[in-house]
């Protein structure tokens, strides 16, 4: 269990909770959050925004009943916290790029204060929100609202990419992965692939996904996959 701090609305349907608890975690991670009794049946899966000397943020876009619970929270109130689950993005080095599309920035901010120098990419169809935590980790941020952010990044230029967003923005990165290796770049593109959970552990097998190799699981062998190795179907 753990016991809220802080639980503030950034943008419309947007907010970073604040938790005391927890065990920590890796960049690209996960926790499962419950906020109630025995429905919603199942517990939210909310990537780490940042994690603190006794405490982890979380940053969630409310879509429905378990989210809008969470939303709901007050300083004081307990909340049930299980992980960190999954496995994140490599603690890389060389020239960084880290790319979200919306919501999909959570996990990225703490990646920028643990790879310094990174460059950052973050694009939204509305209102921005948590640039100004961006800035303070990196020399290098491009905000897009209304366009397309992998327009703006030539991954030829990095070693390595982390994107998180929506499945088009993922297929986008990974089609421009394939153009950037014909055209002769070396460039490690990372996708984290954030499907709907039910477990977390890897057991329901609800957050299936298509990889060359077979089917795999985002809980437990992701969430965050090569982008070769993903087989996208729409």
């Amino acid at each position: 269990m753990g016991t809220v701090i802080s639980n503030e609305r950034l943008t419309d349907g947007v907010y970073r909770l604040s938790v005391e608890g927890g065990n920590g975690g890796n960049i690209g991670q996960f926790y499962m959050l419950r906020a109630w009794g025995a429905y919603p049946l199942l517990s939210r899966p909310i990537s780490i925004n940042l994690v603190n000397d006794n405490s982890i943020d979380f940053l969630y876009h409310v879509v429905g009943e378990g989210t809008e619970l969470l939303s709901e929270l007050k300083p004081g109130d307990a909340i049930g916290l299980e992980g960190p689950f999954g496995n994140g993005f490599p603690a890389v080095e060389g020239r960084i790029a880290l790319v979200g599309g919306g919501i999909g920035i959570a996990p990225l901010l703490y990646c920028a204060r643990e790879l310094p120098s990174c460059d950052v990419y973050l694009g939204f169809s509305r209102e921005p929100f948590q640039i100004e935590d961006f800035r303070s980790h990196t020399d290098k941020l491009t905000v897009d609202v209304g366009g397309l952010i992998l327009d703006s990044v030539d991954f030829s230029e990095y070693d390595h990419v982390f994107v998180c967003g929506p499945h088009p923005m993922l297929k986008a990165a990974q089609l421009k992965s394939i153009a950037a290796e014909s055209a002769g770049s070396r460039t490690n593109v990372y996708l984290s692939m954030e499907n709907r959970m039910a477990c977390g552990i890897g057991a329901c097998l609800v957050c299936s996904v298509s990889c060359r190799d077979g089917q795999r699981k985002a809980c437990t062998d992701g969430p965050v996959f090569l982008a070769e190795e993903v087989v996208f179907h729409d």
